[in-house]
């Protein structure tokens, strides 16, 4: 059975989220994916973090209560330690330290301009990513300014997606994506056959628990994100046996 484990923001249960401390771990334990988020600053420089601000990540009180970090030079969002004396790693850094396939979550539509120029002058990175992300619009934008790079459209529960205007395959039209990425919310395993019926892989998220994982593989998805892929992937030899 090939099923996909992939290291949520690296190996986030066991280094600092989005680090190449993370990154790191993950490429050790050997995931199949990296997943990851990208934001780009006030001046143009696109960095790895999950949420607008630094407030949840900063390792002390001299890294939050800055503000949205789309306001902040990278200077300053660079100086913030995140925990265990890493800081928050460019794109490129994430790319040169990784070798894994890259689930690249876009996580503020402003980055997409910067992203369009990065992947161009770099196609090797380019040919080990897929551009993911929960916002439509994102998704068809990079659809239209990087189609040769795959797409995969986030949706929290799988309801969402059947509420998209023309349902779920006109939001995989809209988006242009090759695979759907979702909760498990109202998702089946009638639903998972039909797609893999019509092309379309699906990724189950999260995994936290053994029982997790072994819901996502009676569904029969494709694979899952867990914040602790190391014990995922100890999980998954064990359903497998």
């Amino acid at each position: 059975m090939a099923f996909a484990i992939v290291g949520h923001r690296g190996a986030m249960a066991e280094a600092p989220e989005n680090t190449i401390a993370s990154y790191r771990v993950a490429e050790e334990v050997g995931v199949d994916e990296l997943e990851t988020d990208v934001r780009i600053s006030s001046d143009g420089q696109l960095f790895m973090l999950h949420d607008a601000t630094l407030d949840r990540t900063a390792a002390d009180a001299t890294g939050k209560d800055l503000g949205p970090v789309a306001r902040l030079p990278w200077s300053r969002i660079s100086a913030v330690d995140v925990g265990g004396g890493e800081r928050v790693p460019t794109l490129e850094q994430m790319y040169q330290a990784t070798t894994r396939f890259v689930q690249l979550e876009i996580k503020d539509l402003a980055a997409i301009e910067a992203l369009t120029d990065f992947f161009l002058r770099h196609p090797d990175h380019a040919e080990r990513t897929i551009l993911t992300g929960f916002s439509v619009e994102a998704m068809a934008t990079v659809a239209q300014k990087l189609p040769h790079i795959p797409r995969g459209i986030i949706v929290s529960k799988w309801t969402d997606a059947e509420k998209h205007p023309g349902g779920y395959r006109q939001l995989l039209e809209d988006t242009g994506s090759s695979r759907i990425h979702s909760g498990g919310e109202g998702l089946t395993a009638e639903i998972v056959e039909r797609l893999h019926e019509e092309g379309f892989p699906v990724h189950g998220w999260p995994t936290r628990t053994q029982d997790d994982l072994r819901h996502w593989i009676e569904l029969g998805v494709d694979g899952t994100t867990g914040d602790d892929p190391r014990t995922v992937r100890r999980w998954l030899a064990e359903e497998l046996r």
